[in-house]
């Protein structure tokens, strides 16, 4: 793959996890009954950091957990010979609150929807909201996303990458074109 963009930079990244979080706020009018859900692996840094953006800003502290969605994949298969099975996701409390399902990257909706999945074996939520870095479009089900920070129209020979520090050691979003 080649690299044709630097999408965003650490201060691209900043300024939309700020953005975001107060939408966040504004949507839901405060911070009571929230909780962070991200989803591995890239997710859970950036529940992280809204999390921490959000007590920067109302000095209220929102719980963050984290979803490993694997065993509710449709597409085991096409990503690994050995996927690690897990019978049951961690336990998370969301009875009665409102969960941020958190992810670097949408595409066609099915990573959401395995997400989806794993939070109802868990409890049922009030509420289940989204918010992503970066929405690529090019959705193969009906799943939209509450809080975005930036849409980026792609073609199916285009990869949106994003690497942040606590994963990566970097802070940006690539954009690649498949050379096949």
């Amino acid at each position: 793959m080649e690299v044709k963009a630097v999408l965003m930079d650490r201060k691209g990244i900043e300024r939309a996890i700020t953005r975001i979080a107060h939408e966040i706020i504004e949507k839901n009018k405060g911070t009571e009954g929230l909780v962070f859900v991200g989803i591995k692996s890239r997710g859970v840094p950036l529940a992280k950091r809204l999390a921490e953006k959000i007590f920067e800003i109302e000095e209220s502290k929102i719980e963050v957990k984290q979803l490993d969605i694997t065993f509710y994949r449709d597409d085991l298969e096409k990503i690994t010979d050995q996927p690690e099975i897990h019978t049951k996701p961690e336990q998370i409390p969301i009875e009665e609150k409102t969960v941020v399902l958190v992810d670097d990257v949408i595409f066609t909706g099915r990573t959401v929807r395995a997400a989806l999945d794993a939070l109802t074996d868990i409890a049922r939520p009030n509420k289940v909201q989204l918010a992503v870095l970066i929405d690529r479009g090019h959705r193969e089900l009906p799943i939209r996303a509450d809080f975005i920070g930036k849409n980026v129209p792609t073609s199916r020979k285009e990869v949106i990458a994003v690497h942040l520090d606590e994963v990566d050691s970097e802070d940006k979003v690539y954009i690649y074109t498949k050379n096949f």
